[in-house]
């Protein structure tokens, strides 16, 4: 395929070139304290939390919205850092080959939808995942980057064109348009709000400034576009590594869970999660997931929903144009 080779090498160039011209000279310290008042709020209005957009009932009456989502990663973290080990490689490898399958039998069991975020090479490298995903039909695609990149150390016109063109494999790829879109690391460039309002996605989903879904607002604008929130507590990455120095046995973080989804549940909001397989994917982790899927499914009027479908419910109940 010509666009992902020539998006690929060209990719590999930057991170190289990038890698060579660092200088081991110390920076200038920049005094913030010396800031004009105009300089804060230049930065902080770049993304802002908008308007509240949490309904006064979810459908059929529910109480809270239950949103599942998988960052189908794979072997593309691996080169988050210059050239991976091929013993990185195969433990991404064990998100397309084992993890996905077990991921979505424990939800076909229960019948529930998830939204599933793929960087566009991680699908190129194992295209079989979209037939297991599909299933369940009620699962959504959505747009995760072109390689898990790190988009603030990407030229802006690089951004826009791997941006544009992981939507448009994802597409190819699944017959299916994505309409969401989760940034790499939950990390916004100085270009990427122009660039998701260019490429006009429904909603977005890496910011953290609330619990509740919200109205991003861009450069002081209200910008048409859902934010469904996510947040590191409710991540398995960095709570799951057992190579990391904030390792949590699963059993532990499934109380952290619940005691999460209770005060949602109380509040009326929403509850979102964000998982990946090769992570939760195994065995002992499977067994949590589960089991927090049980104890959601205990409780009344609870909406298991997909981040499109919470978005698309939320903007029409706020008559967001």
């Amino acid at each position: 395929m010509k666009v992902f080779t020539s998006l690929f090498l060209s990719l590999l160039l930057f991170s190289c070139d990038y890698n060579t011209q660092q200088v081991a000279t110390e920076e200038p310290v920049d005094q913030k304290w010396t800031w004009e008042t105009e300089r804060f709020e230049k930065a902080v209005n770049q993304v802002r939390a908008g308007r509240d957009l949490t309904p006064k009932t979810w459908p059929n009456g529910a109480k809270v919205a239950v949103l599942l989502s998988f960052d189908v990663d794979n072997e593309t973290v691996a080169w988050w850092d210059g050239e991976p080990t091929i013993s990185d490689l195969s433990r991404g490898e064990y998100g397309s080959r084992v993890a996905l399958r077990r991921v979505v039998d424990l939800l076909e069991k229960h019948n529930v939808p998830a939204s599933f975020f793929i960087p566009a090479l991680s699908l190129h490298l194992a295209p079989q995942m979209a037939d297991e995903i599909k299933r369940l039909p009620r699962h959504e695609f959505a747009v995760h980057g072109w390689i898990h990149e790190r988009n603030t150390r990407v030229p802006a016109d690089k951004e826009r064109e791997m941006v544009i063109n992981a939507k448009k494999m994802l597409t190819e790829l699944t017959g299916e348009t994505p309409v969401g879109y989760r940034a790499p690391s939950w990390n916004f460039s100085a270009a990427t709000p122009a660039i998701i309002q260019e490429v006009g996605f429904l909603y977005e989903s890496s910011m953290m400034s609330d619990d509740r879904p919200y109205e991003l607002v861009i450069n002081g604008k209200p910008s048409g576009i859902v934010e469904l929130p996510v947040e590191w507590i409710l991540d398995d990455a960095p709570l799951l590594n057992p190579r990391g120095n904030n390792y949590a046995n699963p059993r532990e973080l499934l109380e952290v869970l619940k005691d999460e989804f209770d005060v949602a549940y109380d509040e009326g909001t929403m509850f979102l999660m964000t998982m990946h397989p090769h992570i939760s994917g195994h065995r002992s982790r499977i067994v949590a997931l589960e089991e927090l899927i049980r104890y959601i499914q205990s409780k009344d009027k609870v909406w298991f929903a997909t981040h499109q479908e919470a978005a698309e419910y939320v903007k029409a109940q706020a008559g967001l144009q």
